[in-house]
């Protein structure tokens, strides 16, 4: 059978540049997990990267039309909205005599599936967690199978729940696109799902009840990355596994056996962990086997933030991690919620002296992210069900996210500053690199002053409302605003070049104030 899957086009809005954890990032492999298990059995499939190779639905309407599937299966990506392009496009293929099934998978349809049936009726089935058993069982039965949602003759929404699937060794490797591997570096899995349970992750939610960390072997692991290498020669690995190595003994045992193979291999790679798990023998071995990036979830730098959270560890963790980290060699990416619904001012305060002395706040990218991030609450999370049954979750234009209002307004006066500033300066620095508008030596300068300009702003407006100023929107607004200008002369100092420079004043004013 024709199978056409689809990852469809992505627009970020500006307002929302700097929220990244819309899709974990073991979410990239999912369409390529369902194409390698439909290939096994005999199914032609086509994959179409909207995102990836920049498509217009125009361009996919017409692949659609030329490849003539049965079946088009859709990697549904929650933009920050409500995909209302994707859900016109779905509309117009139906309209236009397309008489083939549809059907969605993905994180975004697990949890908002009702959402999706009542906004986009063309959709025939949504998958409901992992879903390749679940899309293969569907095409051999033409019927509703276990894992998935649907709307009966009554037009009422039926769901069937399916276990997780226990032997990842079993299942093929994911088929990747060419434009996956024109990435820089390779995705891979060794692992799913996580033995944590923190209130604001929806990754075990996903996979649904009794879901817990499941490993692949490390020589399932070599054998596809051997393909991989026999295929395209060298190249560097990214593990999009949540959790990469496992719970206690037994998991950091796996890790040493991993590296040990790995290494042999002479491959670079990433990946991303809890910081419990982070000790020094496991994390010299990887580095010795390769290991270049890691990302850990440090969330907090206050040890009753983290017990909010449910994170199951400790500042003193936190801290020991990065020691052992940078011990040897590597600076981690790290997750951190500087302001949750019920964060104090001594809460921010905490974080931002945690920040400082661990050092933090030395990297623009990082300073930013650090500084700024609020808890997203994303249906499925446990956050979201807490905050439900309180009357305290407020949804806008969908379900599958919601907000809370701050309990303290102190701190949702300087959330609101720092949102303001670290968007001006994502939206103005992807201005300026569009237009190469900034020699890249200059770059590293001009990071530096506005680092600088980030971190003095968190501390002084974080200073005025300790000492009790006055924490209206107006306030908020003038005091953002203040240090946008102060961004703005920065970045003007490195474009002097005449109507380059007005075209970046000009822009900025009026896209971000």
């Amino acid at each position: 059978m024709k199978v056409f899957l689809l990852e469809h086009p992505r627009q970020i809005a500006s307002d929302r540049c700097n929220d990244i954890a819309n899709a974990p990032l073991a979410s990239s492999l999912v369409t390529g997990c369902i194409a390698g298990l439909l290939d096994s059995r005999g199914h032609e499939i086509m994959i179409a990267e909207g995102f990836l190779d920049k498509l217009t639905y125009e361009n996919i309407f017409q692949q659609i039309r030329d490849f003539d599937p049965r079946v088009l299966g859709v990697h549904l990506i929650y933009n920050w909205e409500n995909n209302l392009q994707l859900f016109a496009f779905l509309k117009r293929l139906k309209a236009e005599g397309w008489t083939g099934k549809i059907a969605g998978y993905g994180y975004y349809p697990t949890f908002a599936y009702r959402e999706i049936f009542e906004n986009c009726p063309e959709f025939d089935v949504l998958m409901i967690g992992e879903p390749e058993q679940t899309f293969t069982e569907w095409l051999d039965t033409g019927e509703p199978v276990p894992g998935m949602a649907w709307v009966d003759p009554a037009g009422l929404i039926q769901i069937l729940r399916r276990d997780v699937q226990r032997d990842l060794d079993a299942l093929p490797d994911p088929i990747r696109t060419e434009a996956m591997m024109r990435i820089g570096e390779v995705n891979i899995e060794a692992s799913r799902g996580c033995y944590g349970r923190c209130t604001f992750c929806y990754i075990n939610p996903y996979y649904g009840a009794g879901s817990c960390w499941r490993p692949k072997s490390p020589e399932r692991v070599m054998q596809e990355i051997d393909k991989v290498i026999a295929k395209h020669g060298p190249v560097k690995f990214y593990f999009t596994d949540p959790n990469f190595f496992g719970p206690g003994k037994q998991g950091q045992e796996r890790v040493l056996r991993l590296a040990a193979m790995l290494k042999e291999r002479r491959i670079r790679f990433g990946i991303e962990g809890r910081v419990n798990d982070i000790h020094q023998d496991t994390i010299a071995a990887l580095v010795d086997a390769g290991l270049e990036e890691l990302l850990i979830g440090l969330e907090s730098g206050r040890d009753e933030a983290l017990k909010r959270l449910d994170k199951l560890t400790t500042v003193e963790q936190n801290e020991r991690a990065l020691r052992i980290l940078r011990a040897n060699g590597i600076e981690p990416s790290v997750g951190f919620i500087m302001f949750e619904p019920d964060s104090s001012l001594a809460d921010v305060r905490t974080n931002f002296e945690f920040l400082k002395r661990n050092a933090l706040l030395k990297q623009i990218f990082t300073t930013a992210n650090v500084l700024y991030h609020p808890q997203i609450i994303l249906q499925g999370t446990r956050a979201y069900q807490a905050l439900q049954q309180e009357s305290r979750l407020i949804l806008k234009d969908t379900t599958y996210e919601g907000m809370a209002g701050y309990s303290v307004p102190e701190v949702a006066c300087l959330a609101n500053v720092i949102a303001q500033v670290t968007n001006y300066f994502f939206v103005t620095m992807d201005e300026v690199w569009k237009g190469r508008l900034v020699e890249p030596t200059n770059a590293a300068t001009l990071y530096q002053e506005i680092n600088g300009l980030l971190v003095d702003c968190f501390e002084e407006n974080l200073r005025r409302l300790e000492a009790g100023e006055a924490v209206d929107d107006r306030a908020a607004g003038a005091a953002a605003h203040e240090v946008k200008e102060k961004i703005r002369h920065v970045f003007n100092q490195f474009t002097e070049t005449g109507e380059n420079k007005d075209g970046i004043k000009d822009h900025q004013a009026g896209c971000c104030n």
